[in-house]
């Protein structure tokens, strides 16, 4: 972008969407359950390919997804399931579509134990973010203590792709961890 924000990513002519995110999204504390399921839905996505590609591709999985309203994923039938693998506006990998619906499933539970989803999964930070002060991204962990015992307990409970990798990135993309570099605009208005 042309703007002369230092921005940690999607800075670069043509990656307008990706720098919107960055600056309106990531790192902002999330509370609202269903942007926290959507969130989880595409960071598990994600593994093993860039987060600009599932970028590209929300529009198509909030159509796919029901907007991500767990209650309606859970629902999703097996034909359902199968006729997103031809897709082409999602992953079409069969376990994460299927994973989609695992996951939305294990979702359900947990609000139903906690109350909601944000109530649990904030108790792994205490309620507040996590505020780091890192100068490059070379310094930036890839997993956290935090993140190790929430991929756990998720997977304790049944989830699926949600290694300690990808929920610490998914901490970063709701807030619960803020890792924007010293060098960026964000970081100061955090």
């Amino acid at each position: 972008m042309t703007d002369g924000k230092k921005r940690c990513f999607g800075g670069e002519p043509g990656k307008e969407f990706y720098a919107e995110y960055h600056d309106h999204e990531w790192g902002v504390p999330s509370h609202d359950d269903q942007h926290l399921f959507e969130m989880l839905i595409l960071e598990g996505a994600q593994a093993g390919l860039s987060w600009e590609t599932i970028l590209k591709k929300r529009k198509g999985y909030r159509k796919a997804f029901h907007q991500f309203d767990p209650a309606k994923v859970a629902a999703m039938s097996d034909d359902e399931l199968e006729v997103l693998r031809q897709n082409p506006e999602i992953i079409r990998n069969r376990l994460k579509i299927y994973g989609t619906r695992q996951n939305a499933w294990v979702f359900l539970q947990i609000q139903k134990e906690f109350g909601s989803f944000d109530r649990y999964v904030w108790s792994f930070v205490n309620g507040k973010p996590i505020k780091n002060h890192w100068h490059q991204f070379e310094d930036v962990p890839i997993t956290l203590p935090e993140s190790d015992a929430l991929s756990k307990d998720l997977k304790k409970r049944g989830m699926t792709f949600v290694g300690s990798t990808i929920i610490y990135a998914y901490m970063q993309a709701v807030g619960m961890v803020n890792d924007h570099l010293t060098e960026c605009w964000r970081y100061e208005e955090r």
